[in-house]
């Protein structure tokens, strides 16, 4: 292979000025191959955030730099190369999950990410946990009756919720698979749009609609809608009724009230779990308290419950994506020191943060 370089040019969180050099042997081209990615890019991306010089020589790779940047580079390289040993996909985003989780050194727990796939969409692809904060995500889903997943938008919440649903239909762990959201108004109001009910509410159901769809094909997914085994629904058509034996989401649940959670968290009968899923940052309920936030703060701890908080360590979508969340909680951790008044959102947010002991 024709030796390449790469020059980092980004910031650096090496403190020590003392240059030295190391080499990672990838063992095959293969690997090689996968840990560069296309056009080289992973290796460029982790050159620039590391602040390190990287060269390819063989099917090893030499990193040049300070002695903390370039042990992060190393590490991080580790980790890509035991990911690529197992066959796994890897991408800028992937790096760069890499790269935070060798800051905390934490690379090891990669290696629990491709023991066993979460669910097989219709289309026979298999999908896994792509962050240890999914992994745990997942498990508690597993192993609890009721799980709350917080976390921002790309974490995956609502996708893994389904997945997880899907697989305990087919497996007849339940008969029903339930989903359900508050259709809270953004602006226009539904008594405008046209259409009856449920197409004034669709728009809301639908990254619901797309997950299911993608799991169970759309022809099964039809048959199931019309058998209804399968509901869709808005949140206020849960009061009153007793839900025995399904599997119970209740996405976007930050838009929840205080009596709405309630309501719809003493619905579960025999043999039915639950999943609730919302991000906090994003409450629109005009100044009054979320459902969500009060939920997790007097749950948290009880048998059979497990809240989860995804950050945005676990965005799994673009890396910008994750930028993005970054900035805006930088944004409002700089308002919140200059003693501004912080809006709804932000007192709900430190709300479930003080019950989470952050």
């Amino acid at each position: 292979m024709k030796p390449s370089l790469f020059s980092g040019v980004g910031r650096g969180i090496g403190l020590k000025n003392t240059k030295i050099s190391e080499k990672v042997d990838m063992g095959s081209l293969d690997k090689l191959s996968r840990v560069l990615g296309a056009f080289d890019g992973n290796l460029n991306f982790l050159a620039r955030e590391a602040n390190v010089t990287a060269y390819v020589d063989g099917v090893k790779i030499r990193v040049e730099g300070n002695a903390e940047d370039v042990s992060l580079a190393v590490k991080v390289l580790g980790a890509l190369s035991n990911l690529a040993a197992q066959g796994e996909m890897i991408d800028e985003g992937r790096t760069a999950y890499c790269i935070e989780l060798a800051k905390d050194g934490r690379t090891e727990e990669l290696s629990t990410l491709s023991v066993g796939a979460v669910a097989v969409t219709a289309r026979g692809k298999q999908i896994k946990c792509k962050t240890v904060g999914q992994k745990a995500y997942v498990d508690a889903i597993r192993n609890n009756t009721v799980v709350f997943g917080v976390g921002p938008a790309g974490t995956g919440k609502t996708y893994l919720a389904v997945c997880m649903a899907v697989t305990a239909f087919k497996a007849k762990q339940v008969e029903k698979i339930i989903l359900t959201r508050p259709a809270v108004e953004a602006g226009e109001k539904l008594g405008f749009l046209p259409g009856d009910l449920q197409t004034k509410v669709d728009p809301y159901l639908r990254p619901l609609y797309d997950a299911l769809q993608e799991m169970l094909g759309l022809e099964t997914y039809a048959k199931l809608m019309e058998r209804g085994v399968i509901e869709v629904a808005p949140l206020a058509y849960m009061r009153g009724r007793t839900l025995s034996n399904a599997f119970i989401i209740l996405d976007e649940a930050q838009n929840t009230t205080k009596e709405q959670m309630k309501m719809f968290l003493t619905r579960m009968g025999e043999g039915s779990k639950t999943v609730v899923t919302g991000d906090i940052t994003q409450i629109d309920l005009d100044g009054k308290e979320s459902g969500l936030v009060h939920a997790t703060s007097i749950l948290d701890g009880v048998e059979g419950i497990a809240v989860c908080k995804l950050t945005s360590k676990d965005v799994v979508r673009h890396p910008l994506v994750m930028r993005i969340i970054r900035a805006y909680e930088k944004a409002d951790a700089a308002k919140e020191k200059d003693g501004k008044k912080p809006n709804a959102s932000e007192k709900n947010k430190n709300r479930v943060n003080g019950a989470e002991g952050e």
